[in-house]
């Protein structure tokens, strides 16, 4: 749209002359959305009032940018809405009434950080762990977490552990990348693809272009999710799993496969673990992990010369099928042999997993039938030399069209890790990773494992923390734990209780804090969490726990201070607010370090800034946390004299280093002719407004495909500063770090778990992915709790910032809980009629809706519609808090009760990832509806009052 395009009002009956084409803007600034996750450029229309002061009066795709190309949804144009909510906190807040009262006090910036810095100063000179600071979806965790670390706590994590971090830790244990973010589908060469959970709030532009793609072509799109909507409902054909039971049918999937010798052996000769041989001596320390020379190579048995070579000599072939004797007499079978074994177990037969997932067998024999025909007979050749790490010449690209996509809905189970490896085992079985018409690899990604760092726990008063808070261990001896097995972090990651935790237990922070497991805090720093509505499992329970307190009266979480744009629910419970602004108003940075915008033929990364100055007294988070680091004079946040390093956010973005020549966004460095790596250029940020907000480079063309094991791409990846020196690496079909952890729950190994954990890790850490009923699951009767409860994240909300948002509010105002007909039909239900929902935790009283595509044992619902009464500025009788609800208050954080006296965690036991999906429920008509949804949590005050009766574009803005 140019500036003088009509703005698509219709002219109003007047005697007065219409203008038929105002003038839509005077300028046009570029930036990057953040009405949800995507990072999707956008062209923001500015227009000068009669006083001179910018207003948003547009919002539209930039078709230049590589991650939309012009496309935007209904999200991303309403941000006119968002920026403009009656909800915008207005100036630092300092509580006045009870915690969740909403009675606070206005207090200038000055005080507020002085306040602020008095209470973290004192935690950092005393013990740095008492401070616990966790951030929600904030894109700049690059930043966060650095602060975390100069200040000295242990205690920090973002959003990932209560929304994907199964996704990510599975895929790079698995192939050293993951979905979503780290990779995608190709999308313009596959010709067969399957997504699993995926609902439309994640990437939702990318996937709707690339469906497009796909449509055009004829490709097959197949639908795996309990719920029929968005991209389900556009598919080809809609697989209605039962929750928490993918795994099983993934596995049914590979049973196929295997049985039928469907399976790219070379692929996995060459480019996976497969043909590693594995130590099989029950008994002993070693079984199940690798063989090994004496220089600590992996071994195989080689098929050319019949003798154990090892794995990276580049003439041996691996023998798949055999057991061989070591030079010490022991026993060992190459990974694929152990993988035959178990997955062609008649227990993993489709009919013998049908009737559990509920998918027909015969569905899941053609499903994998038609996998392989288009895998191997719809290859693809492209003619493109390369060469690999060992030096070996290619002529062509061998592809295997088919590709996959999964997200939350496989991730939040307490199953989910195991479940999102098994896709990941069942396309490389296919062939179908890095290669042309599979899933590829987004910089800086692939890594592999050992890559990445190890999490570290050293604290000591007045010092930084002793290494990265968060990594990746390989072992019992990476964990996070004191001599009594003890945790080292409040929410328990990196212990015997979720060993694996790449991205913390966000959800458990809280209620780990009041009871003092395994320790008290003193400081509660959130930022952007609403951890007091729907970023928490048992809604009810955070907010008490939020105001409990000790026998003297005072709260047992000392001091909570929380910064966010809006007068959310999270707000009320604190006892110090710093506003932040709206994402039109503040600088932000899509970071390589961090999740850029790559593609997989070239390297992205993006930035925001003030297109508009915040008309309120309000400062960007980012810069208010620098400013912080300077007044508590962290390490890098002070120079040798004292004074302050970086002025603002957008200083540290140019200036800042990770290490030399390596700094938050990879384009213009040094003198602005240098890409990836170079000196600090001030004017870097400049540049990228220049460009449209982004930086974009390609990949050379011999790079772009097979990338752990192409050379070119290595030496390219080197360059560009994603790694120092090559990393080259096998896929890890058959992970030994699980193994190590198995070996130790069988009393091996000079760290063991509590006799409480060893069963559970020796069931839930098998080195091949395997199925496990859902935790919570396996401990209810089922009898009692027959039918599952999710939620879905609706296209036009992103968490909880929609419902403030006037244009978004006529799409999803309120939600009903979607019900089978067969269920509905069972309990005497009709559309518009209440409902009793009940867990063995809680019960809320909710409108219903009929639905015919759902899953019959699923209930589900819009996530995080419902809203508090009070909160956002919304009306008394806003349909979000009179008939909008949440299926939070049904879920507890923890597990039901075991006798044990001990508190386990509602999470996957291996990475700690929220189980929001395992809920198991019943449901029964409510004879006597009530006045609104069920439960009553209060009302609070609004710092910031009370929209209008009627918000408009244009009208009633601040």
């Amino acid at each position: 749209m140019s500036l003088d395009e009509p703005s698509g009002q219709q002219p109003t009956p007047s005697t007065a002359r219409v203008d038929p084409s105002p003038k839509v803007a005077d300028e046009i600034a570029k930036t990057t959305c953040y009405m949800c996750a995507c990072r999707c450029g956008i062209d923001v229309f500015l227009r000068k009032d009669a006083d001179g002061t910018k207003k948003v009066s547009y919002i539209q795709g930039n078709r230049d940018h590589p991650k939309n190309r012009g496309v935007l949804c209904a999200k991303g144009s309403a941000g006119i809405m968002q920026h403009y909510s009656p909800a915008r906190l207005r100036k630092p807040l300092l509580r006045t009434g009870p915690r969740g009262s909403g009675e606070f006090k206005e207090i200038s910036w000055d005080e507020a950080l002085s306040i602020a810095t008095k209470w973290m100063g004192e935690v950092r000179s005393r013990d740095p762990k008492r401070l616990a600071f966790f951030t929600g979806r904030d894109q700049s965790q690059s930043l966060t977490s650095w602060w975390a670390q100069q200040f000295g706590t242990p205690n920090y994590a973002a959003h990932g552990g209560f929304c994907s971090v199964n996704m990510a830790a599975a895929g790079i244990y698995t192939m050293g990348g993951a979905f979503w973010e780290f990779g995608t589908p190709d999308w313009e060469r596959t010709k067969m693809f399957m997504i699993f959970g995926v609902a439309e709030d994640h990437d939702s532009n990318p996937i709707k272009l690339g469906l497009s793609r796909l449509k055009e072509r004829g490709v097959k799109i197949v639908g795996v999710n309990p719920v029929r909507t968005g991209y389900n409902a556009v598919a080809d054909e809609w697989v209605g799993i039962t929750p928490g039971t993918d795994g099983l049918f993934v596995i049914a999937l590979i049973h196929e496969l295997l049985r039928t010798g469907s399976v790219d052996i070379a692929y996995l000769a060459r480019y996976t673990n497969a043909g590693w041989l594995v130590i099989d001596a029950p008994g002993t320390a070693e079984n199940g992990l690798f063989a090994r020379d004496e220089e600590g190579r992996t071994l195989i048995f080689d098929r050319k010369s019949r003798t154990i070579r090892p794995s990276d000599d580049v003439d041996a072939v691996p023998e798949f099928d055999t057991e061989v004797e070591l030079p010490d007499g022991r026993k060992a079978r190459p990974v694929f042999r152990i993988m035959a074994e178990t997955y062609l177990d008649p227990a993993n037969a489709p009919d013998r997993v049908a009737e559990r997932c509920g998918i027909d067998a015969g569905t899941i024999r053609r499903l994998a039938a038609e996998l392989a025909r288009t895998a191997f007979e719809e290859e693809i050749v492209v003619e493109q030399p390369w060469t690999d790490w060992l030096g070996r010449r290619h002529e062509t690209l061998i592809g295997r069209p088919v590709s996959f996509h999964a997200m939350r809905g496989i991730s939040a189970h307490s199953n989910g890790f195991q479940t999102c490896r098994a896709i990941h085992l069942l396309q490389i079985l296919l062939g179908s990773v890095e290669c042309p018409g599979g899933f590829r690899f987004k910089p800086p990604y692939p890594k592999p494992v050992d890559a990445h760092p190890k999490p570290h726990a050293g604290c000591k008063p007045d010092s930084p923390l002793d290494g990265p808070h968060l990594g990746y261990v390989l072992g019992p001896e990476d964990l996070l734990i004191d001599k009594e097995n003890q945790a080292l972090r409040i929410d328990k990651a990196y212990s015997w209780e979720a060993p694996l935790a790449a991205h913390g237990l966000m959800h458990m922070v809280i209620s780990n804090a009041v009871e003092a497991d395994p320790y008290p805090v003193d400081v509660l720093l959130l930022y952007m969490a609403n951890m007091a509505w729907n970023s928490s499992m048992n809604t009810g329970g955070v907010m008490e726990m939020l105001t409990r307190t000790d026998e003297n009266g005072e709260y047992v979480i000392p001091k909570i201070i929380y910064s966010d744009a809006y007068s959310s629910e999270t707000v009320a419970f604190a006892d110090l607010v710093l506003p932040d602004t709206t994402y039109l108003e503040r600088h932000d940075c899509i970071s390589l370090l961090d999740r850029p915008i790559s593609e997989p033929d070239s390297l992205g990364d993006a930035i925001r800034w003030p297109v508009i100055e915040p008309d309120r007294d309000v400062r960007g988070f980012q810069s208010a946390l620098i400013d912080l680091g300077a007044r508590l004079g962290l390490p890098g946040f002070v120079t040798e004299d004292g004074t302050a390093t970086y002025q603002d956010y957008a200083d540290y973005i140019a200036n800042h280093e990770r290490r030399p020549g390596v700094g938050p966004l990879a384009g213009w460095r040094g003198n602005g002719d240098s890409h990836g790596r170079g000196l600090a250029n001030p004017e870097q940020v400049d540049r990228y407004r220049e460009n449209g907000g982004f930086f974009e480079t390609h990949i050379p063309e011999e790079a772009q495909f097979f990338k752990p094991w192409n050379a070119a791409y290595q030496d390219w990846a080197v360059e560009m500063g994603l790694y120092d020196k090559p990393a080259p690496y096998l896929f890890q079909l058959y992970s030994e770090p699980l193994q190590k952890f198995r070996l130790a729950a069988e009393g091996f190994g000079d760290r063991q778990p509590p006799e409480h954990a060893r069963e559970r890790i020796a069931t839930c850490f098998t080195p091949l992915p395997q199925w496990y009923a859902p935790l919570e699951e396996a401990a209810l009767d089922t009898d009692e709790f027959p039918l599952h409860a999710i939620t879905q994240r609706p296209a036009a909300m992103y968490h909880s910032w929609g419902s403030q948002n006037a244009w978004l509010r006529q799409i999803h105002g309120e939600n009903p809980l979607y019900v089978p007909e067969s269920v509905a039909d069972a309990a005497g239900l009709a559309d518009g009629d209440w409902a009793w929902v009940i867990s063995h935790h809680g019960r809320i009283c909710v409108p219903i809706r009929r639905m015919a595509a759902v899953n019959g044992k699923t209930l589900w619902t819009w996530n995080a519609i419902g809203k508090r009464k009070g909160a956002w500025a919304l009306q008394p009788d806003a349909p979000e808090a009179k008939r909008g609800f949440l299926l939070n208050h049904l879920i507890h954080e923890l597990l039901p009760p075991k006798g044990d006296g001990l508190r386990w965690s509602n999470s996957d036991p291996i990475t700690g990832q929220a189980a929001w999906f395992d809920l198991r429920v019943r449901i029964e008509k409510a004879d006597t509806p009530p006045d609104v949804s069920q439960p009553d949590t209060g009302t609070q005050k609004s710092p910031v009052g009370t929209g209008p009766d009627a918000l408009a574009y244009g009208k009633a803005w601040t």
